[in-house]
């Protein structure tokens, strides 16, 4: 992507995320429940009529929609989310201290992915239609179908309960409190991807570049390897940036169910307590992340397959071409009345010229074009005569 490109990506990055704190904000106005009320119910006080308008009076409630939005929006643009009502603490200290965490579990869950889902891929591209291919789709179809919340609680009970070798509270934030809500994220995640996997190797091993490779001898393994699945790795990209995308979001049904201290979390703890500035703060997290990593996405293309540096490069020739050309059509459009009357002046001895309307991409018209033309020279009349 050209630096003109990013620039643009990162405008609209704003006018979306814009749209968003509007549309969010006016969808926590309108919602039922008194955040007022919550907050001291959290704190385990019973406030009375009188404490309850004081207290909106004094965080801004009771202004108009627009008063408090423009209040909420110039606060977001200093960094500041303002303060959760049942937590009583910034928004942003809490969004950032469950960063780390979603972190540790988003990093987890795609190196458990990744290692189920490529071998298991590239044996069913390999093997297609033998046994091992109808083995892996029967179990990616099953993966597809089982819910995270279901092969969560199935994990726990397996694992935790029966077998005892994990903690079922993952609050601890080591291997073991980790890697059971990973392998119940990465197993939904490996079912798609393997598919994806599978399909982009096939795909690849119908090129042409692989019936030739065949032809001379290479080895199998070497043309797979080396080239197949390189390859195959690329439209795979998309997918993986928006899956980072999500579980940076939070996972919110999987980190409630092992309760963990995750973004999630915290959102459906926001949700249930009316605290609209932590779920304000969460969805343009949200957001943000999608959109930021999209872009990081779409701008790696270029370096990571060279096809698409060669597509970027013959893309800006043929718009320094189009450039030029419109450059030269605007030179000799000027100089069309002039060109029109000393044609037909029968003082100067000219003749009706044709006038070529190709883009001046012909040599003979790109001399006629702009100049005028005398009788002594070669150019073609309307006669048909040289």
């Amino acid at each position: 992507m050209s630096k003109k490109q990013i620039i643009k990506r990162l405008l609209q990055i704003v006018i979306v995320l814009i749209g968003i704190s509007f549309i969010t904000f006016a969808l926590t106005f309108m919602s039922p429940g008194d955040p007022v009320r919550n907050m001291y119910t959290a704190t385990g006080v019973m406030p009375t009529e009188e404490m309850v308008q004081e207290t909106r009076e004094e965080l801004g409630l009771n202004d108009p929609f627009l008063v408090q939005y423009t209040r909420w929006l110039k606060n977001c643009l200093k960094g500041d989310f303002g303060k959760s009502y049942s937590l009583n603490k910034p928004v942003t200290e809490l969004l950032a201290a469950r960063l780390w965490p979603t972190l540790k579990l988003t990093l987890m869950a795609m190196i458990l992915m990744l290692v189920i889902s490529v071998p298991l891929g590239m044996l069913s591209a390999i093997y297609k239609d033998k046994w091992i291919d109808y083995l892996v789709r029967g179990i990616t179809f099953l993966g597809c179908a089982m819910p995270n919340f279901w092969v969560g609680l199935l994990l726990m009970l397996a694992f935790c309960v029966y077998i005892n070798a994990f903690p079922v509270i993952s609050s601890a934030g080591d291997f073991k409190s980790l890697f059971l809500p990973a392998l119940t994220l990465a197993i939904a995640m490996s079912s798609k991807y393997t598919r994806q996997v599978r399909t982009a190797v096939l795909d690849e091993l119908s090129q042409d570049y692989v019936i030739g490779a065949q032809a001379r001898g290479v080895k199998k393994s070497k043309i797979i390897w080396g080239n197949v699945f390189p390859n195959s790795l690329l439209p795979l990209i998309t997918m993986f940036g928006l899956s980072i995308g999500s579980l940076l979001g939070g996972t919110s049904v999987v980190e409630v169910i092992f309760s963990y201290p995750g973004l999630g979390n915290l959102a459906v703890s926001a949700i249930t307590s009316s605290d609209y500035n932590l779920i304000q703060g969460y969805v343009l997290w949200l957001a943000l992340i999608y959109m930021v990593i999209n872009l990081i996405v779409d701008a790696s293309y270029v370096y990571i397959d060279p096809r698409m540096r060669l597509k970027e490069k013959n893309h800006e020739k043929i718009i320094s071409e189009n450039a030029c050309d419109r450059a030269f059509r605007s030179d000799a459009g000027g100089d069309d009345r002039l060109r029109r009357l000393a044609a037909e002046s029968p003082a100067a001895g000219g003749h009706p010229v044709e006038t070529r309307q190709d883009g001046g991409h012909s040599r003979e018209g790109r001399h006629r074009r702009g100049r005028f033309l005398h009788p002594g020279v070669q150019c073609r009349r309307h006669d048909g005569r040289r």
